[in-house]
Protein backbone atom coordinates (compact mmCIF):
# COMPACT_ATOMS: atom_id res chain seq x y z
CA UNK A 1 0.00 0.00 0.00
CA UNK A 2 2.66 2.57 0.91
CA UNK A 3 5.66 3.85 2.79
CA UNK A 4 5.77 5.73 6.11
CA UNK A 5 8.63 7.74 7.56
CA UNK A 6 8.47 7.52 11.36
CA UNK A 7 10.48 10.16 13.22
CA UNK A 8 11.37 9.18 16.78
CA UNK A 9 12.34 5.91 18.41
CA UNK A 10 11.19 6.16 22.04
CA UNK A 11 8.56 4.06 23.86
CA UNK A 12 5.52 5.26 21.86
CA UNK A 13 7.39 5.02 18.55
CA UNK A 14 8.43 1.45 19.37
CA UNK A 15 4.76 0.45 19.83
CA UNK A 16 3.64 2.25 16.65
CA UNK A 17 6.47 0.57 14.68
CA UNK A 18 5.53 -2.88 16.07
CA UNK A 19 1.94 -2.22 14.97
CA UNK A 20 2.96 -1.02 11.48
CA UNK A 21 4.92 -4.28 11.11
CA UNK A 22 1.83 -6.29 12.16
CA UNK A 23 -0.11 -4.34 9.51
CA UNK A 24 2.26 -4.95 6.60
CA UNK A 25 -0.49 -5.05 3.95
CA UNK A 26 -0.86 -1.29 4.53
CA UNK A 27 2.71 -0.49 5.60
CA UNK A 28 4.82 -2.13 2.87
CA UNK A 29 7.80 -0.04 3.93
CA UNK A 30 8.76 2.02 6.94
CA UNK A 31 11.82 4.16 7.58
CA UNK A 32 12.64 4.84 11.25
CA UNK A 33 14.63 8.05 11.79
CA UNK A 34 16.00 9.42 15.05
CA UNK A 35 18.89 11.46 16.41
CA UNK A 36 20.28 8.15 17.77
CA UNK A 37 20.29 5.79 14.80
CA UNK A 38 21.55 2.90 16.98
CA UNK A 39 18.12 2.74 18.66
CA UNK A 40 16.48 2.50 15.21
CA UNK A 41 18.88 -0.26 14.12
CA UNK A 42 18.23 -2.26 17.30
CA UNK A 43 14.46 -2.12 16.73
CA UNK A 44 14.87 -3.00 13.05
CA UNK A 45 16.96 -6.07 14.00
CA UNK A 46 14.30 -7.18 16.45
CA UNK A 47 11.38 -6.77 14.03
CA UNK A 48 12.70 -7.46 10.53
CA UNK A 49 12.43 -11.23 10.80
CA UNK A 50 8.82 -11.04 12.12
CA UNK A 51 7.27 -9.04 9.27
CA UNK A 52 7.09 -8.57 5.50
CA UNK A 53 7.29 -4.79 6.03
CA UNK A 54 10.64 -3.55 4.70
CA UNK A 55 12.39 -1.54 7.44
CA UNK A 56 15.14 1.02 6.86
CA UNK A 57 16.77 3.41 9.34
CA UNK A 58 18.25 6.91 9.14
CA UNK A 59 19.83 9.46 11.46
CA UNK A 60 18.16 12.89 11.65
CA UNK A 61 18.07 15.97 13.86
CA UNK A 62 14.34 16.76 14.05
CA UNK A 63 15.12 20.35 15.05
CA UNK A 64 16.71 20.96 11.64
CA UNK A 65 14.24 21.67 8.79
CA UNK A 66 16.89 21.28 6.08
CA UNK A 67 17.96 17.85 7.39
CA UNK A 68 14.32 16.78 7.56
CA UNK A 69 13.63 18.00 4.00
CA UNK A 70 16.67 16.09 2.69
CA UNK A 71 15.57 12.96 4.56
CA UNK A 72 12.01 13.15 3.16
CA UNK A 73 13.35 13.68 -0.37
CA UNK A 74 15.64 10.66 0.03
CA UNK A 75 13.07 8.31 1.60
CA UNK A 76 10.10 9.50 -0.54
CA UNK A 77 7.39 8.46 1.98
CA UNK A 78 3.64 8.75 1.44
CA UNK A 79 3.23 10.02 5.02
CA UNK A 80 5.38 11.28 7.89
CA UNK A 81 4.45 10.12 11.40
CA UNK A 82 5.98 12.47 13.99
CA UNK A 83 6.72 10.62 17.24
CA UNK A 84 9.58 12.91 18.26
CA UNK A 85 9.17 15.58 20.98
CA UNK A 86 6.32 18.16 20.91
CA UNK A 87 9.03 20.86 20.61
CA UNK A 88 9.75 19.51 17.11
CA UNK A 89 6.24 19.56 15.65
CA UNK A 90 6.74 22.80 13.73
CA UNK A 91 10.07 21.86 12.13
CA UNK A 92 8.59 18.55 10.95
CA UNK A 93 5.41 20.26 9.67
CA UNK A 94 7.60 22.77 7.85
CA UNK A 95 9.56 19.95 6.19
CA UNK A 96 6.33 18.18 5.17
CA UNK A 97 5.06 21.41 3.66
CA UNK A 98 8.25 21.92 1.63
CA UNK A 99 8.10 18.34 0.31
CA UNK A 100 4.27 18.09 0.04
CA UNK A 101 3.93 14.99 2.22
CA UNK A 102 1.05 14.21 4.64
CA UNK A 103 1.80 14.74 8.35
CA UNK A 104 0.51 12.94 11.50
CA UNK A 105 1.40 13.53 15.17
CA UNK A 106 0.18 12.60 18.66
CA UNK A 107 0.77 15.75 20.75
CA UNK A 108 0.52 19.46 20.06
CA UNK A 109 3.42 21.86 19.82
CA UNK A 110 4.89 23.48 22.88
CA UNK A 111 7.88 25.84 22.91
CA UNK A 112 10.83 24.48 24.88
CA UNK A 113 11.25 27.63 26.95
CA UNK A 114 7.64 27.98 28.20
CA UNK A 115 5.50 25.13 29.54
CA UNK A 116 2.58 26.22 27.38
CA UNK A 117 1.02 23.80 24.94
CA UNK A 118 -1.76 24.91 22.63
CA UNK A 119 -2.84 24.43 19.03
CA UNK A 120 -2.45 27.99 17.75
CA UNK A 121 1.01 27.39 16.27
CA UNK A 122 -0.11 24.34 14.30
CA UNK A 123 -3.51 25.74 13.33
CA UNK A 124 -1.59 28.65 11.75
CA UNK A 125 -0.51 26.18 9.03
CA UNK A 126 -4.07 25.49 7.83
CA UNK A 127 -3.99 27.60 4.67
CA UNK A 128 -0.47 26.52 3.73
CA UNK A 129 -1.34 22.81 3.98
CA UNK A 130 -4.56 23.42 2.05
CA UNK A 131 -2.67 25.18 -0.74
CA UNK A 132 -0.08 22.37 -0.83
CA UNK A 133 -2.89 19.78 -1.14
CA UNK A 134 -1.69 17.77 1.87
CA UNK A 135 -3.29 16.62 5.13
CA UNK A 136 -2.01 17.27 8.65
CA UNK A 137 -3.74 15.06 11.23
CA UNK A 138 -3.11 16.43 14.73
CA UNK A 139 -3.26 14.46 17.95
CA UNK A 140 -3.57 10.82 16.88
CA UNK A 141 -2.64 9.33 20.26
CA UNK A 142 -5.11 8.38 23.00
CA UNK A 143 -5.60 11.68 24.79
CA UNK A 144 -5.53 13.64 22.58
CA UNK A 145 -6.62 11.21 19.89
CA UNK A 146 -8.99 8.41 20.77
CA UNK A 147 -10.80 10.74 23.19
CA UNK A 148 -11.61 12.99 20.19
CA UNK A 149 -12.75 9.99 18.14
CA UNK A 150 -14.93 8.83 21.06
CA UNK A 151 -16.45 12.33 21.09
CA UNK A 152 -17.27 12.41 17.38
CA UNK A 153 -18.55 8.81 17.57
CA UNK A 154 -20.83 9.69 20.51
CA UNK A 155 -22.16 12.71 18.59
CA UNK A 156 -22.76 10.64 15.46
CA UNK A 157 -24.47 7.64 17.11
CA UNK A 158 -25.85 8.71 20.51
CA UNK A 159 -26.58 12.45 20.62
CA UNK A 160 -28.05 15.36 18.70
CA UNK A 161 -25.83 17.62 20.83
CA UNK A 162 -23.27 17.04 23.57
CA UNK A 163 -23.29 19.50 26.47
CA UNK A 164 -20.76 18.06 28.93
CA UNK A 165 -17.63 15.96 28.45
CA UNK A 166 -15.43 14.63 31.24
CA UNK A 167 -12.28 12.93 29.97
CA UNK A 168 -10.93 10.49 32.57
CA UNK A 169 -7.40 9.07 32.31
CA UNK A 170 -6.67 6.39 34.90
CA UNK A 171 -3.39 4.53 35.13
CA UNK A 172 -3.58 1.96 37.90
CA UNK A 173 -0.24 0.40 36.95
CA UNK A 174 2.42 -0.27 39.57
CA UNK A 175 6.08 -0.22 38.43
CA UNK A 176 7.57 -0.62 41.91
CA UNK A 177 9.60 2.62 41.90
CA UNK A 178 8.90 5.32 44.52
CA UNK A 179 8.80 7.88 41.67
CA UNK A 180 8.89 7.45 37.89
CA UNK A 181 6.94 8.77 34.91
CA UNK A 182 5.21 6.59 32.32
CA UNK A 183 6.21 8.78 29.41
CA UNK A 184 8.93 11.39 28.77
CA UNK A 185 9.60 12.77 32.30
CA UNK A 186 10.21 16.30 31.05
CA UNK A 187 6.87 16.47 29.19
CA UNK A 188 5.02 14.64 31.97
CA UNK A 189 6.24 16.87 34.81
CA UNK A 190 5.72 20.08 32.81
CA UNK A 191 2.12 18.99 32.17
CA UNK A 192 1.35 18.00 35.76
CA UNK A 193 2.99 20.98 37.49
CA UNK A 194 1.31 23.52 35.19
CA UNK A 195 -1.91 25.30 36.20
CA UNK A 196 -5.08 23.36 35.47
CA UNK A 197 -7.92 24.67 33.34
CA UNK A 198 -11.26 23.63 31.91
CA UNK A 199 -13.65 25.02 29.31
CA UNK A 200 -17.00 26.31 30.56
CA UNK A 201 -19.64 28.53 28.91
CA UNK A 202 -17.35 29.76 26.17
CA UNK A 203 -14.23 30.56 28.19
CA UNK A 204 -11.32 29.02 30.10
CA UNK A 205 -11.46 28.67 33.89
CA UNK A 206 -7.96 28.43 35.37
CA UNK A 207 -7.12 26.47 38.53
CA UNK A 208 -4.01 25.99 40.64
CA UNK A 209 -2.05 22.78 39.92
CA UNK A 210 -3.89 19.78 41.46
CA UNK A 211 -6.44 22.10 43.09
CA UNK A 212 -9.51 20.10 41.99
CA UNK A 213 -9.62 16.48 43.13
CA UNK A 214 -12.33 13.88 42.59
CA UNK A 215 -12.65 10.18 43.40
CA UNK A 216 -14.03 7.88 40.70
CA UNK A 217 -14.78 4.15 40.60
CA UNK A 218 -13.28 3.01 37.28
CA UNK A 219 -14.62 -0.15 35.59
CA UNK A 220 -12.14 -3.07 35.95
CA UNK A 221 -9.79 -0.89 38.02
CA UNK A 222 -11.65 0.39 41.09
CA UNK A 223 -11.74 3.61 43.06
CA UNK A 224 -8.95 6.13 42.37
CA UNK A 225 -8.08 9.75 43.19
CA UNK A 226 -7.99 11.96 40.09
CA UNK A 227 -7.06 15.58 39.53
CA UNK A 228 -8.14 18.21 37.03
CA UNK A 229 -5.41 19.16 34.51
CA UNK A 230 -5.28 21.31 31.40
CA UNK A 231 -5.15 19.06 28.34
CA UNK A 232 -4.89 19.97 24.67
CA UNK A 233 -7.96 18.19 23.34
CA UNK A 234 -10.21 20.45 25.43
CA UNK A 235 -9.21 23.27 23.10
CA UNK A 236 -10.19 21.55 19.84
CA UNK A 237 -13.27 19.70 21.18
CA UNK A 238 -14.68 23.00 22.49
CA UNK A 239 -14.70 24.21 18.88
CA UNK A 240 -15.53 21.02 16.98
CA UNK A 241 -18.30 19.40 19.09
CA UNK A 242 -21.58 21.36 18.89
CA UNK A 243 -23.53 22.20 22.05
CA UNK A 244 -20.59 22.09 24.46
CA UNK A 245 -21.14 23.86 27.78
CA UNK A 246 -18.21 22.34 29.71
CA UNK A 247 -15.25 20.04 29.08
CA UNK A 248 -12.86 18.85 31.78
CA UNK A 249 -9.88 16.49 31.89
CA UNK A 250 -8.95 14.39 34.94
CA UNK A 251 -5.92 12.17 35.50
CA UNK A 252 -5.24 9.76 38.37
CA UNK A 253 -2.15 10.06 40.55
CA UNK A 254 -1.03 8.02 43.54
CA UNK A 255 0.04 9.59 46.84
CA UNK A 256 3.69 8.59 46.40
CA UNK A 257 3.92 10.29 42.99
CA UNK A 258 2.36 13.53 44.28
CA UNK A 259 4.50 13.58 47.42
CA UNK A 260 7.72 13.18 45.43
CA UNK A 261 6.61 15.72 42.84
CA UNK A 262 5.82 18.31 45.53
CA UNK A 263 9.20 17.79 47.14
CA UNK A 264 11.01 18.11 43.77
CA UNK A 265 9.02 21.27 42.99
CA UNK A 266 9.84 22.76 46.41
CA UNK A 267 13.59 22.35 45.85
CA UNK A 268 13.47 23.71 42.28
CA UNK A 269 14.11 20.45 40.40
CA UNK A 270 11.04 20.83 38.13
CA UNK A 271 12.05 24.31 36.94
CA UNK A 272 12.64 24.92 33.23
CA UNK A 273 14.65 28.09 33.96
CA UNK A 274 18.36 27.49 33.18
CA UNK A 275 20.86 27.71 36.04
CA UNK A 276 24.68 27.74 36.08
CA UNK A 277 26.16 24.58 37.61
CA UNK A 278 29.95 24.12 37.73
CA UNK A 279 30.38 26.67 34.99
CA UNK A 280 27.81 25.11 32.66
CA UNK A 281 24.22 26.09 31.97
CA UNK A 282 21.74 23.31 32.82
CA UNK A 283 17.94 23.12 33.04
CA UNK A 284 16.95 21.45 36.36
CA UNK A 285 14.04 19.52 34.81
CA UNK A 286 16.31 18.11 32.08
CA UNK A 287 18.81 17.02 34.75
CA UNK A 288 15.98 15.36 36.70
CA UNK A 289 14.93 13.54 33.51
CA UNK A 290 18.46 12.13 33.25
CA UNK A 291 18.38 10.62 36.76
CA UNK A 292 14.83 9.21 36.68
CA UNK A 293 14.11 5.72 35.30
CA UNK A 294 13.69 5.66 31.51
CA UNK A 295 9.95 5.15 30.79
CA UNK A 296 10.91 2.51 28.20
CA UNK A 297 12.43 0.45 31.05
CA UNK A 298 9.15 0.27 33.00
CA UNK A 299 7.49 -2.31 30.72
CA UNK A 300 8.79 -5.51 32.33
CA UNK A 301 8.07 -4.23 35.87
CA UNK A 302 4.59 -2.72 35.46
CA UNK A 303 1.48 -4.59 36.57
CA UNK A 304 -2.17 -3.46 36.54
CA UNK A 305 -4.46 -1.72 34.07
CA UNK A 306 -5.27 1.61 32.50
CA UNK A 307 -8.79 2.91 31.89
CA UNK A 308 -9.16 5.94 29.62
CA UNK A 309 -12.48 7.24 28.36
CA UNK A 310 -15.08 9.98 28.15
CA UNK A 311 -18.34 10.58 29.98
CA UNK A 312 -20.83 12.44 27.79
CA UNK A 313 -24.04 14.22 28.81
CA UNK A 314 -26.22 15.63 26.06
CA UNK A 315 -29.56 15.44 24.31
CA UNK A 316 -31.14 12.96 21.93
CA UNK A 317 -34.63 13.63 20.57
CA UNK A 318 -35.09 16.34 23.21
CA UNK A 319 -34.26 14.02 26.15
CA UNK A 320 -31.13 14.05 28.30
CA UNK A 321 -28.79 11.12 27.73
CA UNK A 322 -25.58 9.99 29.47
CA UNK A 323 -23.00 7.54 28.13
CA UNK A 324 -19.42 6.52 28.96
CA UNK A 325 -17.08 5.20 26.26
CA UNK A 326 -13.78 3.78 27.51
CA UNK A 327 -10.93 1.36 26.91
CA UNK A 328 -9.19 -0.82 29.48
CA UNK A 329 -5.64 -1.90 28.76
CA UNK A 330 -3.49 -4.39 30.70
CA UNK A 331 0.19 -3.44 31.24
CA UNK A 332 1.42 -7.06 31.31
CA UNK A 333 -0.51 -8.04 28.16
CA UNK A 334 0.98 -5.03 26.33
CA UNK A 335 4.47 -6.04 27.42
CA UNK A 336 3.93 -9.61 26.20
CA UNK A 337 2.79 -8.36 22.80
CA UNK A 338 5.15 -5.46 22.02
CA UNK A 339 7.61 -5.16 24.94
CA UNK A 340 6.03 -1.98 26.30
CA UNK A 341 3.78 -0.85 29.15
CA UNK A 342 0.18 0.25 28.49
CA UNK A 343 0.77 4.03 28.55
CA UNK A 344 3.02 3.81 25.47
CA UNK A 345 0.72 1.15 23.95
CA UNK A 346 -2.42 3.28 24.22
CA UNK A 347 -0.63 6.11 22.36
CA UNK A 348 1.31 4.02 19.85
CA UNK A 349 -1.64 1.99 18.53
CA UNK A 350 -3.77 5.06 17.62
CA UNK A 351 -0.67 6.65 16.04
CA UNK A 352 -0.48 3.69 13.65
CA UNK A 353 -4.25 3.76 13.02
CA UNK A 354 -4.32 7.50 12.23
CA UNK A 355 -1.38 7.04 9.87
CA UNK A 356 -3.21 4.15 8.20
CA UNK A 357 -6.35 6.30 7.80
CA UNK A 358 -4.36 9.00 5.98
CA UNK A 359 -2.22 6.51 4.04
CA UNK A 360 -5.28 4.67 2.69
CA UNK A 361 -7.07 7.92 1.85
CA UNK A 362 -9.96 7.14 4.24
CA UNK A 363 -9.13 10.35 6.10
CA UNK A 364 -7.61 12.76 3.65
CA UNK A 365 -8.41 16.35 2.85
CA UNK A 366 -6.04 19.28 2.32
CA UNK A 367 -5.47 21.33 5.46
CA UNK A 368 -4.72 20.91 9.18
CA UNK A 369 -7.30 18.92 11.16
CA UNK A 370 -7.86 17.58 14.63
CA UNK A 371 -8.82 13.95 14.83
CA UNK A 372 -12.50 14.54 15.74
CA UNK A 373 -13.06 16.34 12.42
CA UNK A 374 -13.09 13.03 10.47
CA UNK A 375 -15.62 10.17 10.31
CA UNK A 376 -15.00 8.20 13.53
CA UNK A 377 -16.42 4.84 12.42
CA UNK A 378 -13.42 3.36 10.54
CA UNK A 379 -11.08 4.43 13.35
CA UNK A 380 -13.36 2.90 16.02
CA UNK A 381 -13.44 -0.38 14.05
CA UNK A 382 -9.65 -0.33 13.81
CA UNK A 383 -9.29 0.18 17.60
CA UNK A 384 -11.14 -3.11 18.15
CA UNK A 385 -9.00 -4.88 15.55
CA UNK A 386 -5.58 -3.59 16.64
CA UNK A 387 -5.66 -4.03 20.41
CA UNK A 388 -7.69 -1.24 22.03
CA UNK A 389 -11.26 -2.58 22.27
CA UNK A 390 -13.77 -0.11 23.70
CA UNK A 391 -17.02 -0.38 25.64
CA UNK A 392 -20.09 1.84 25.93
CA UNK A 393 -22.05 2.15 29.19
CA UNK A 394 -25.43 3.90 29.37
CA UNK A 395 -26.15 6.02 32.48
CA UNK A 396 -22.71 5.77 34.09
CA UNK A 397 -21.72 7.22 37.47
CA UNK A 398 -20.97 10.90 36.93
CA UNK A 399 -17.93 12.74 38.25
CA UNK A 400 -19.89 15.31 40.24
Amino acid sequence: MGKALIIGCGGVASVAIHKCCQNSSVFNEICIASRTVEKCNKLKEKLQKTTTTKITTKQVDANNVEELVNLIKEVKPDVVLNLALPYQDLTIMEACLKTKVHYIDTANYEPEDTAKFEYKWQWAYRDKFKEAGITALLGSGFDPGVTGVFSSYALKHYFDEINYIDILDCNAGDHGYPFATNFNPEINIREVSAKGSYWENGHWVETEPMEIKRVYNFPEVGEKDMYLLHHEELESLAINIPGIKRIRFFMTFGESYLRHLKCLENVGMTSIEPIIFEGKEIVPLQFLKAVLPDPASLGPRTKGKTNIGCIFIGKKDGKERKIYIYNVCDHEECYKEVGSQAVAYTTGVPAMIGTMMVMEGIWRKPGVYNIEEFDPDPFMDALNKWGLPWKVIENPDLVD
